[in-house]
C-alpha cells in the first residue's frame, strides 16, 4: 500500500518555505556568475560556499545516492543530472539548468532554473520560455479537490501546442523532510485523475521538454540524462504548497520573475 501523502501543519510549512527561500536565493545568487568561460566546477564551488558560509545550511546533494556535487548543472541536450566539471567550459548561446537542493533545521528547499549563457538561438529562446510556461499552467491548477492530472495535462497541452515532447521517465515529488516523498508529480496525463490535492500537501513541479523526441537515455556515469536523439531540452523546477483557496509557489524567487511572466 502507498503511503499517506504528508499534509503539512502551519509549523512545518513555516520550516519547509524557509528552506525553499534558500535554495530559490543560491539560484538568485549564482545568476551573474553563469557567463562564457566559466567550469561548471566553478558554478558549484560559489554554490557550495553559498550554502554553507553564508546560508549555514547543508548542500542537500552532496553524497545523496553517491551523487559527488552541491548542484546539478544540465547543458543544452543534457536532460537533467548533469554533473559540474573542470572540463564543462560553458560557451555564448549554451542554455544550462542549474538544480540545487539544501538542508535547514532537518527541512529540504528544491528548485532549479534556467539560464541563457549569452544569447540563445531562437529554438532554444523558445523552448526555455514555453518549459516555464508550461510550468507556469500545472502550478495554476494547484488547488484543493484538483488532481494531479490536472497539473500533468496543463503542462502537457503547452508543450504540445509548440511541438515539444515531455520527458516521462522523471518527475516531481513530495518533499519535507524527506528529499524524495510521496506523492510521484507526472508531467503529462489526463484531467480528474490521479491523487486529489488537500491543503497542507508540499511537492515539486519540474517539467523537462525536449525540442525533439522525448527519449532519454543515461551516461556511462550513471547519473547524466540527455536526449536520445541530441536535441535540446530545458526544465524548471518549484516547490508548491496546496493553500485553502489555491497554492504557494514556496521557491519563488528573491528578485522576482524580471522578463518571466508572473505564476
Amino acid at each position: 500500500m502507498a503511503r499517506d501523502v504528508p499534509i503539512r501543519s502551519a509549523d512545518e510549512l513555516a520550516q519547509s518555505r524557509r528552506a525553499a527561500q534558500l535554495a530559490a536565493e543560491v539560484l538568485h545568487m549564482i545568476e551573474p556568475h553563469v557567463v562564457p568561460g566559466v567550469s561548471t566546477e566553478e558554478l558549484d564551488r560559489i554554490c557550495h560556499d553559498h550554502i554553507v558560509n553564508v546560508q549555514g545550511a547543508v548542500p542537500a546533494n552532496v553524497g545523496y545516492l553517491g551523487y559527488p556535487k552541491t548542484i546539478l548543472t544540465s547543458v543544452n541536450q543534457v536532460v537533467c543530472h548533469g554533473i559540474p566539471s573542470h572540463d564543462k567550459i560553458l560557451k555564448k548561446g549554451d542554455i544550462v539548468n542549474i538544480d540545487v537542493a539544501v538542508i535547514k533545521d532537518g527541512w529540504y528547499g528544491d528548485t532549479s532554473r534556467m539560464y541563457f549563457v549569452g544569447p540563445p538561438s531562437l529554438l532554444a529562446r523558445r523552448l526555455v520560455e514555453t518549459t516555464y510556461e508550461a510550468l507556469c499552467a500545472g502550478i495554476r491548477q494547484v488547488r484543493p479537490g484538483a488532481t494531479l492530472g490536472d497539473v500533468g495535462h496543463a503542462i502537457q497541452t503547452v508543450a504540445q501546442r509548440e511541438r515539444f515532447s515531455v520527458v516521462r521517465e522523471y518527475c516531481g515529488h513530495g518533499i519535507g523532510q524527506v528529499y524524495h516523498d510521496v506523492p510521484n508529480v507526472l508531467h503529462y496525463g489526463q484531467r480528474g485523475t490521479g491523487l486529489t490535492l488537500e491543503a497542507g500537501m508540499v511537492f515539486t513541479i519540474e517539467p523537462m521538454l525536449n525540442a525533439g523526441g522525448r527519449e532519454t537515455r543515461e551516461l556511462a556515469d550513471g547519473w547524466t540524462v540527455v536526449t536520445k536523439d541530441r536535441s535540446l531540452s530545458a526544465q524548471w523546477e518549484h516547490m508548491v504548497a496546496v493553500t485553502p483557496d489555491g497554492y504557494e509557489v514556496l521557491t519563488a524567487w528573491p528578485g522576482g520573475t524580471g522578463s518571466y511572466a508572473p505564476i
